[in-house]
């Protein structure tokens, strides 16, 4: 049995998406092949890729409440493609969003739901995951927390010739701990979704999020974007920049 995890992310590096459909590879049997779906020369080798599959997952973002633009395109392509090739795959999906509700990504999942119906493949089911972003960040904090310990532990070392400080692995241990916590939600339903990728059951839709008071949510979001506009078009980009006259 052979699945396409397709990352949707238009994002080069470092996107919730490619996060998602890691962990979900790990719950899913058989043989994996990823793919990056980003712009239309990627099209053709995505679509060769289907020929011989069986599972297909898309794992992208939610864009103004549905499917990504550059989506769309393929899905078109991809429609004809599996009618003249007689493409029966089952087709499952992971839509993360910036928001703190999972189900702000129902109506992505309906969309994919009726583009199955329209293509005579077989809808699957996904999962809606609020706070994607924050979750990501999440990912990135556990490798950053992994560089301290390691660094705690050659300090240790060089310093008191002890190169197992029990400190420094406690606190790695609770890190590690809350992280996993904030990711309960994601953890359980992409090994149920596993388990009926792997029988080609119908999964259907469920909805999770970061685990996190949303109230809390709200300010850190608040600040990071604030943090994200300022370096990317906002106060030194943006605000100060010259304008051309329309």
């Amino acid at each position: 049995m052979k699945t396409v995890f397709i990352n949707c992310s238009p994002k080069k590096r470092f996107c919730a998406s490619a996060y998602f459909l890691g962990l979900q590879r790990l719950f899913v049997k058989g043989e994996k092949v990823t793919e990056r779906l980003r712009n239309k020369s990627d099209h053709k080798r995505i679509l060769q890729e289907l020929t011989n599959a069986d599972r297909v997952v898309f794992c992208l973002p939610l864009y103004v409440d549905s499917v990504p633009s550059h989506i769309l395109p393929f899905l078109k392509e991809m429609e004809a493609f599996c009618r003249e090739n007689g493409l029966r795959l089952n087709v499952y999906s992971i839509s993360n969003n910036g928001f703190i509700e999972g189900n702000q990504s129902e109506p992505l999942l309906l969309v994919l739901r009726n583009f199955c119906e329209r293509s005579g493949l077989e809808w699957g089911g996904g999962i809606g995951i609020g706070g994607g972003v924050m979750l990501n960040v999440t990912r990135i904090v556990f490798i950053v927390q992994v560089g301290i310990l390691f660094l705690n532990i050659i300090l240790s070392g060089v310093r008191e010739g002890n190169f197992l400080p029990v400190d420094a692995l406690k606190n790695f241990v609770e890190q590690v701990l809350t992280l996993a916590f904030f990711n309960l939600g994601v953890f359980f339903y992409t090994i149920k979704m596993g388990i009926a990728i792997n029988k080609g059951n119908f999964f259907g839709k469920k909805y999770t999020r970061i685990l996190i008071p949303s109230f809390v949510f709200i300010i850190f979001a608040d600040i990071f974007f604030f943090i994200i506009s300022i370096f990317n078009g906002g106060l030194f980009k943006g605000w100060l920049s010259k304008k051309q006259p329309d």
